[in-house]
Order: C-alpha cells, then sequence, then structure tokens
C-alpha cells in the first residue's frame, strides 16, 4: 500500500491538489516579525521574549526587525524580509492595491499616533496656513495619509505645500531645527517634541487616526496557518499582559525608547488604547473611509474598486473569539 506521504507528494506533483497544502506539514527554522516605537505590544512581547518560548519546543527561532514606519513594515513585508510587519490601516490597504502581497489580520492599538505638528514659534494655527510651506512627511504610512486628508478637507493638496520626504525621527529632527515649518508626526517622536521642545500639535482628528493593524505575508499565511494562529495566541497574550501591567509597559518602552515618563504616558496612557484584538466592522470602516479619501484625492487611483481591495486585504480568522 502506498503511504499518505506518498499520496500527497504524488498528488501535489500531479497539480491535484495545492503545493502550499502538501508543503503544510513543513516548518520554517525562523519567523521573522517586527517590533517598533509605534506598537507598544510588540515592545512587551520582544522583551518578554514570550514568541521564542512559545515556539522553543519545536525548534522554530524568532528573528526581529525594527521598523520606523510603515512604510519599512511594508517593504519589509513586499521583499520577503519579515513574515508579520506593524503598520496603520489605510497603509495597508494602500500597500495591497499597489501590489503588495500581504492579508491584515490582527489589531494591536487603537492610537492617535499622528497629528500636524509645528514649532511653538511659528504662525502656522490651521491647516490653511500650510500653503507653501515645507512639511516634513513619510510616504506610504499613516501620517502622510493624514496630511492628504487634512489638506483635502480644506480644499487644498499636496501640490500646494513643499513635501520634505524623510522618515519619522528626522522629520522631528528637521521641525526642531528649522529646517521644515511642519511635520506629519508620529509618536512617540511627536510627544517627545512637545514635551522637550515645546512643539505644537496645531491638527489633530483622532477619528482620521487607522488603526494599528499586524500584517502578514500572504505566503506564509498559506504555507502555516497553525503557525499563524499560534503567532497571534501569544500577541493576544502580550497585549492583556500591556492592559493588565501599565507600569511594566511603561517601563519596557522607556528602556528601549530612552525617553522619559512624561512622554512615555502621552503616547501610551493618553494616546493609545489596546482594548481590541478583531479587525471587525468599526476598523473596516475607518480604514474604507481613509480609501475613499485617497481616491478622492487622487493617491489611489480612480478605476480602484476600494471596498473589494478591503476585502481582499483583511482575514480575521486567525484570532479567537
Amino acid at each position: 500500500m502506498l503511504s499518505r506521504r506518498h499520496l500527497l507528494v504524488g498528488a501535489a506533483a500531479a497539480g491535484l491538489m495545492p503545493v502550499g497544502r502538501a508543503r503544510a506539514a513543513d516548518k520554517p527554522s525562523e519567523i521573522r516579525i517586527d517590533w517598533a516605537t509605534y506598537n507598544p505590544v510588540s515592545m512587551v512581547l520582544k522583551e518578554k521574549a514570550l514568541l521564542e518560548k512559545e515556539f522553543a519546543r519545536g525548534g522554530i527561532g524568532i528573528r526581529w526587525v525594527q521598523t520606523l514606519g510603515s512604510n519599512k513594515a511594508l517593504e519589509f513585508l513586499n521583499a520577503g524580509s519579515i513574515d508579520f510587519g506593524s503598520t496603520a490601516g489605510a497603509a495597508a490597504l494602500v500597500g495591497r492595491i499597489n501590489g503588495n502581497p500581504i492579508k491584515s489580520i490582527y489589531v494591536y492599538s487603537r492610537p492617535e499616533w499622528t497629528a500636524l505638528v509645528t514649532r511653538k514659534d511659528t504662525p502656522i494655527r490651521k491647516i490653511a496656513d500650510l500653503k507653501g510651506k515645507r512639511v516634513a512627511v513619510t510616504r506610504g504610512t499613516d501620517p502622510h495619509i493624514f496630511l492628504v486628508r487634512a489638506l483635502q478637507s480644506v480644499g487644498m493638496t499636496e501640490r500646494d505645500i513643499s513635501e520634505v520626504l524623510l522618515q519619522h525621527p528626522d522629520g522631528k529632527i528637521a521641525l526642531i531645527r528649522g529646517d521644515v515649518d511642519a511635520w506629519a508626526g508620529l509618536d512617540p517622536m511627536m510627544a517627545q517634541a512637545q514635551v522637550e521642545d515645546g512643539a505644537r500639535l496645531f491638527y489633530r482628528n483622532k477619528e482620521a487616526n487607522t488603526w494599528g493593524i499586524l500584517n502578514a505575508s500572504e505566503d506564509f499565511l498559506k504555507r502555516y496557518p497553525d503557525l499563524t494562529r499560534r503567532v497571534i495566541t501569544v500577541y493576544e497574550d502580550a497585549r492583556k499582559y500591556c492592559l493588565a501591567h501599565y507600569d511594566d509597559e511603561k517601563r519596557v518602552f522607556m528602556e528601549v525608547t530612552k525617553l522619559p515618563a512624561n512622554v512615555a504616558d502621552i503616547q501610551l496612557k493618553e494616546r493609545t488604547e489596546l482594548t481590541f484584538n478583531r479587525i471587525g466592522p468599526q476598523q473596516r470602516d475607518s480604514i474604507l473611509q481613509a480609501g475613499f479619501a485617497l481616491q478622492q484625492a487622487g493617491v489611489i487611483p480612480a478605476s480602484v474598486d476600494v471596498k473589494r481591495a478591503l476585502d481582499d486585504l483583511i482575514d480575521d480568522c486567525y484570532v479567537a473569539v
């Protein structure tokens, strides 16, 4: 009699079943996952070595990669450098529309992590004051999307300003030095600029901040669905730990970022909510509305079916009920 293994291999070779299914019993030597200062759960997950403990018995290692913004997480996912990456929901949608083979599978936070920021000594008080001004921004991130939507709300576009393309930490430095007039900011650098340099958040809109979303490469999901569920289960443990142990979450944040307690409190206590995990109707609608706004602004082509793209992006089956 033929063994089950021979039957599976033969079926795969004959094209009778997907190769990915035939390889489902395989396991990777390591799982590659990002951590980011805008994703506090990831920092606790890394510091506590929770994933390392979960997968040690199976001989699977964990490789941590720092990402400085959604654009970098998406870049690494697209290149196959990481299996899981932290982004804003709207940034993931734009990435998917642009051909990045990812799925959004988990909510790690509801943040107000971006606003439009200027120095304390500038005359900028409202969005319209940005006309003709130099604005630091990181393309492909929630702060960039936030900026586009803010301009759109007063009848302006990116052509009405002079964009200076910088990664988030460099954008903050450029603002404080006076190299730019404003910055589409991101925490914790934004909170640091407020506390240490007197920077002003002259335009805030919490609802226009899309959710903190964990994404995975489609290839990893197809090959290792059970491993993905285990990753999300451990992520859940870290999220719940943060909710129950704020002081320890804050300690980890401060040790990693080297930022003072008052900056940590602004980001973690005032502007980050960790009470959600599933990408449900509220999260979907937030991302969808951002997609429509970006399409109206010309960032997403008019030919794209934004709702269908969102449906293709989201897969919430990995979060236990």
